[in-house]
């Protein structure tokens, strides 16, 4: 690999890093709130564009971006399972 490849797949992998640190934050505001703080929508659109953009980077075998939207995946299915759980609470008492 060349000195130039190299130093953009460091670009790369810096910049998904400050990428996910937006899913972290968000990720811990849900898990402390214990329900999410976005619309239900945006999860699911979240899911579609990530399992989409997954299948494209493992095509390409981008491992810059087959890291992020995979780690992705899972604060975004995880955000329903607290949208869905809070749901099923609430038609149960109400």
């Amino acid at each position: 690999m060349s000195d130039n490849n190299v130093f953009w797949l460091v670009v790369g992998l810096v910049g998904q890093a400050f990428f996910t640190m937006r899913f972290l934050v968000q990720w811990i505001v849900t898990e402390k709130q214990r329900k999410s703080v976005i619309p239900e929508l945006f999860w699911y659109f979240s899911i579609m564009g990530s399992v989409t953009l997954l299948s494209y980077a493992i095509y390409r075998k981008d491992p810059v971006f087959i890291l992020g939207q995979s780690f992705g995946s899972v604060v975004y299915f995880r955000n329903l399972y607290f949208i869905h759980k809070r749901k099923k609470s609430g038609a149960d008492s109400g």
